[in-house]
C-alpha cells in the first residue's frame, strides 16, 4: 500500500528490511464536529501597509498568526437555540433562573418607524422561522452555548464509541 510508506522519503514504515522506522497504527486524525468546517490558519500583516502620507504611524504594520479552527458553516438558528434551552429546562428543573439567563432579548426587533412588534413574539418560536438565524444573544449567552454545544458533541462521541452508556446519563 502506498500509505504504508513515508511521503517524504518513500521508504517502508514498519519494516526491518527498509530501516525498521515505526509509524504508529491507528490515527485517523481529528473528527470534525457537526455543521463545522475547518478554517486553516496563517500569517498576515495587520496595520497600514500603504504609505502613511499623514504621517500618524497610528497602525505600525505587524506580522501576525492566526491558528487553524473551526467555524459553523451557518449561523446558529432558532432550532438550535430552542433545543439549547429545552436542554437547560430539562437537566435544571429546580434552577429556572438558568434557563431564563438563556433566553434571547427579544426586544432587538423594536426599532423607531418600524413595525417589527410582531417579531417580538414570533420570531424564536414561531415554525416558519426555525431556519433562521437567532437573534438577540449577547456575547456570554453566545459562550454558554458553546460550552454546552461542544460537552453534548463530546458526549455523543463517546456514546459512539460505546465508552459511555446512555442509559447511564438519564436522570
Amino acid at each position: 500500500k502506498r500509505e504504508d510508506r513515508s511521503k517524504t522519503t518513500g521508504w517502508a514504515y514498519n519494516s526491518q528490511q527498509w530501516g525498521g522506522f515505526e509509524k504508529p497504527p491507528g490515527y485517523k486524525g481529528q473528527m470534525t464536529g457537526p455543521n463545522l468546517v475547518f478554517i486553516e490558519g496563517g500569517t498576515f500583516n495587520m496595520g497600514q501597509t500603504e504609505e502613511d502620507v499623514m504621517f500618524e504611524y497610528r497602525e505600525v504594520p505587524r506580522r501576525v498568526t492566526v491558528s487553524s479552527f473551526y467555524m459553523d458553516e451557518t449561523e446558529i438558528s432558532n432550532i438550535d437555540w430552542l433545543e439549547y434551552m429545552f436542554f437547560l429546562q430539562r437537566v435544571y428543573p429546580s434552577m429556572p433562573q438558568v434557563h431564563l439567563q438563556s433566553l434571547p432579548d427579544t426586544l432587538v426587533w423594536l426599532e423607531e418607524l418600524s413595525y417589527n412588534e410582531p417579531f417580538v413574539q414570533t420570531y424564536l418560536r414561531h415554525p416558519a422561522y426555525m431556519d433562521y438565524p437567532v437573534v438577540g444573544i449577547s456575547w456570554l449567552q453566545a459562550n454558554e452555548y458553546c460550552k454546552w454545544r461542544s460537552d453534548r458533541v463530546n458526549e455523543m462521541i463517546l456514546i459512539e464509541q460505546g465508552k459511555i452508556d446512555p442509559t447511564s446519563l438519564e436522570g
